[in-house]
């Protein structure tokens, strides 16, 4: 049985086109607002990034690179968008971060999942997992360093609880 395509499917969209316009639009929009070759210069702010975007286009592993971050940020905005509608539902109201706290670990987790998405992204993550978890050394680094924050952790309890 012949699978079917769309014209949303077809080669030359998927691997051509749509990369080009990503980093074409991208590229013409950081230029336009670091005004980085003049102000008022949209025809070469334009050319530059047409000029960028062709050359993306004409390379295999950075169009690999950004399709997957690209997926990774699709997925990711559908699970805050469920997550925000949930929050919502069960709150009835906003979704605001009061607390610096939940500030800093809300950017904390967003930094991990980011570093982690590249690293899937550019297939450097076995070769991470496997240097970390996989020597020698790891158990006994990993022990260390659940020591430590743990201790940190307590230090941290007993300092902001004495008011110091």
């Amino acid at each position: 049985m012949a699978e079917e395509t769309t014209i949303l499917q077809h080669w030359v969209l998927t691997k051509f086109i749509l990369p080009f316009l990503l980093v074409f639009f991208i590229v013409f929009a950081v230029l336009q607002k670091t005004k980085l070759l003049g102000d008022g210069k949209k025809q070469l702010d334009a050319l530059v990034s047409f000029v960028i975007g062709l050359i993306f286009v004409g390379a295999v592993f950075p169009k690999l690179v950004v399709g997957n971050l690209i997926l990774f940020m699709t997925v990711s905005l559908v699970i805050v968008f469920v997550i925000l509608i949930l929050w919502g539902f069960a709150t009835g109201g906003e979704a605001k971060i009061e607390s610096k706290g939940m500030k800093w670990l809300a950017g904390i987790i967003l930094f991990v999942a980011v570093v982690i998405a590249v690293l899937w992204a550019t297939g450097y993550a076995q070769e991470v997992s496997d240097l970390l978890f996989s020597q020698n050394w790891s158990n006994t680094f990993w022990t260390s360093v659940s020591f430590i924050v743990v201790i940190a952790i307590a230090l941290a309890m007993i300092l902001k609880g004495s008011g110091k």
